[in-house]
């Protein structure tokens, strides 16, 4: 196999790693919480499998405190999901060393007063995967479980790749990853999708490996064959899903890319000039040290 992407590893005084670079799948709803629980939740068993048994060990409640994941956790998790008000869900890795596997899940109630007050609210659901698994089981493979994730949801948008598996709020993080952010362009920047799901609404956020695009920017673009007559790559490819949802997928393997080396990822920079009229511009500042910097790691595929 060639390798697609570079390690990046930083351990932190306790041995456990601050910084890991994974594979992250995210997908936006613009549905209430009460419409979309029990697709989320057929979507988590379906990474369940996929990951095995025991390798998620902890749940986070209310509070943000952590508890184990035993038949209990699960209990209260699912009682979690399918609750009628505004739900969340966080699940984290069994190994407290390293975060390899996690699951977020943001609701929303869409109809409440907040609600309708956050015109761009989403409901969101986040995955997480190590890159290892890439080499275990291949890209396809993968990919494969991106779509099998996705295929229950009602999603507007959604996106898959490579992203920094990071501990932001450690001192020393930030600057430790500064100098790989505009180097590899092609590793999302990606701290909380709770900050995200609040704002993101229809817009569609920076070209990953894989980008899902449903109602409304699909039907705006001219459905699958609008959408493909606009990508010229040869190892682009746009894959119907249902009816209402594509799969843009940016060659076999998600890729890093290197600008120090002039590896700019022309497939990706293709995508981002097509989505530009509905691409996400974050409010505040990202997990960098700016908003000028956040404006310019937003445009780093247009630039």
């Amino acid at each position: 196999m060639t390798e697609h992407y570079p390690r990046i590893r930083h351990p932190g005084d306790n041995g456990s790693l601050l910084i890991r670079e994974g594979l992250s799948f995210t997908f936006y709803m613009r549905r209430s919480h009460s419409e979309v629980a029990h697709r989320v939740l057929s979507a988590l068993e379906t990474y369940l499998r996929f990951i095995g048994p025991g390798s998620l060990g902890w749940y986070a409640d209310e509070e943000g405190e952590l508890h184990p994941l035993d038949e209990r956790g699960w209990e209260w998790t699912r009682r979690e999901l399918l609750g009628d008000r505004l739900r969340s869900a966080q699940l984290m890795d069994a190994s407290r060393a390293e975060d390899r596997y996690r699951f977020e899940y943001w609701g929303k109630d869409l109809e409440s007063s907040l609600g309708r007050n956050k015109a761009n609210a989403v409901c969101s659901a986040t995955f997480w995967l190590p890159t290892e698994v890439l080499e275990e089981q291949g890209p396809e493979r993968v990919r494969a479980l991106a779509m099998e994730l996705a295929a229950p949801l009602p999603l507007c948008s959604g996106h898959g790749g490579l992203s920094f598996n990071a501990e932001y709020d450690v001192p020393g993080v930030r600057r430790v990853l500064s100098q790989y952010w505009f180097r590899h362009p092609g590793i999302d920047v990606y701290d909380s999708p709770c900050d995200y799901s609040w704002e993101v609404g229809t817009r569609v956020r920076a070209p990953h490996w894989l980008t899902f695009l449903g109602p409304p920017v699909l039907e705006e673009l001219g459905g699958w064959e609008g959408l493909r007559s606009r990508l010229h790559t040869p190892s682009t490819t746009v894959q119907a899903i249902e009816e209402d949802k594509v799969l843009i997928t940016l060659g076999p393997w998600p890729e890093a890319g290197d600008t120090e080396r002039g590896d700019t990822l022309p497939a990706y920079r293709e995508l981002a000039k097509v989505l530009e009229p509905w691409r996400f511009e974050e409010p505040n500042r990202l997990v960098l040290q700016s908003m000028e910097e956040t404006r310019r790691w937003e445009r780093r595929f247009l630039d």
